[in-house]
């Protein structure tokens, strides 16, 4: 079996898919994309393409060591990006090939489901609540939210007081139990960061995501010593190598590689197991599309330090539009029952791709960018 063809599609709402093709008629789908750059990750795939065409695609290992090493520039969201996307496509073929899903050539499953999270939005903490309160009476577990909107390196504690009351009023809510993770979204900057963080134990929350920008990655021990609140991050970090950096920090409890950035199946994978080396628990960044959420489901398969899947049915990033299960043949391959979904036990990544809504979609495409914020003095502002 050989690769004849790399095909990409740009699609709404701000996704990149990508089909390879080989000359015996089996194909398979990957979802290369960053965020925002998703025309970028397509040229460094079609770049990469020319390691790619010809060669074997079930030799996923050695590909995926052809285009990390075979340039002299390697790393970063955008190669790996691309390199992630090809990845999930080659183990999708592999899948077919041999008529079995990823997680059983990967060693088989050691769970059947895993708990799921819901986002939820709002601009005020009336609406928060009520949108917590839906996803609750829709079976959903556990939540997770945006902690503030832009906040200076050192802001009112003003600021602070309406995330509180926002955290308060949803607890209130959804009651004691239903999980709520809190993502400060690299928005916090150090001197305020103790102090949100100090407010927020009260709430016993799942945990605090992204608490400081993963390059601070020294000063988050300072800022969270203290609190009892589980500290997740990781979906702007890109290797094993970037998370060797966390793990042996011992100030992270949780991390958070992105199946569509960090490397795909084979990296996250080794990721994963570095985790377990150090008792720190796996929950895949994934508010994306169909084929990287496939993806994340393999590896939280065999995985046993994953405990939670993020996931973007209805995320308010998407807006109106393609959501998460519209370009599938088969919607219901994503079982959401009891806050938790199955692992999908079709071959190669479980799911089938509607390929004519995907051709269809990408004569829209999409050029999405993320809000561009400003302070009240004029400055740039964290997103």
């Amino acid at each position: 079996m050989k690769i004849t063809a790399l095909k990409t599609f740009i699609v709404p709402p701000r996704w990149c898919f990508l089909k390879i093709e080989t000359d015996d008629g089996i194909s398979g789908w990957g979802e290369p994309v960053i965020e925002g750059r998703a025309l970028t990750v397509e040229a460094a795939v079609h770049e990469l393409a020319d390691y790619l065409i010809g060669q074997d695609p079930l030799r996923i290992e050695d590909l995926w060591q052809v285009m990390h090493r075979g340039g002299f520039y390697r790393g970063g969201p955008i190669l790996m990006s691309a390199i992630a996307g090809i990845d999930q496509a080659l183990w999708d073929i592999k899948g077919r090939a041999y008529g079995q899903p990823v997680h059983q050539l990967l060693g088989g499953p050691c769970r059947d489901r895993i708990r799921v999270y819901s986002w939820v939005g709002g601009d005020r903490p009336s609406d928060v609540a009520e949108a917590a309160k839906a996803a609750v009476a829709r079976g959903f577990t556990a939540l997770k939210m945006n902690g503030t909107e832009e906040l200076q390196i050192v802001d009112s504690h003003a600021r602070i007081d309406h995330v509180v009351e926002t955290l308060a009023t949803v607890r209130a809510a959804v009651g004691p139990h239903v999980g709520l993770g809190v993502d400060f979204h690299g928005r916090v900057h150090r001197p305020m960061a103790k102090a949100l963080i100090r407010e927020l134990e009260q709430f016993r929350l799942m945990f605090i995501e992204e608490p400081l920008l993963s390059e601070h990655l020294d000063a988050i021990g300072e800022v969270t010593r203290g609190s009892s609140t589980p500290i997740a991050l990781g979906e702007r970090l890109y290797s094993r190598w970037d998370f060797r950096a966390v793990l042996e920090s011992r100030v992270v409890d949780i991390i958070q590689p992105d199946l569509s950035h960090a490397g795909g199946i084979t990296e996250c994978r080794k990721i994963a197991a570095m985790a377990e080396a150090y008792d720190v628990a796996l929950a895949p960044h994934c508010p994306l599309g169909p084929i990287a959420l496939a993806a994340c489901l393999q590896v939280d398969a065999v995985s046993h330090n994953a405990f939670i899947q993020e996931q973007s049915l209805g995320i308010h990033y998407n807006g109106p539009g393609r959501d998460l299960l519209d370009y599938l043949v088969d919607p219901n391959v994503f079982a959401y029952a009891d806050g938790m979904v199955e692992i999908p036990q079709g071959v190669g990544l479980g799911i089938e791709v509607n390929e004519a809504a995907v051709i269809e979609a990408a004569k829209t495409g999409h050029r999405w960018r993320n809000p561009l914020w400003r302070h009240a003095d004029g400055s740039v502002a964290e997103w």
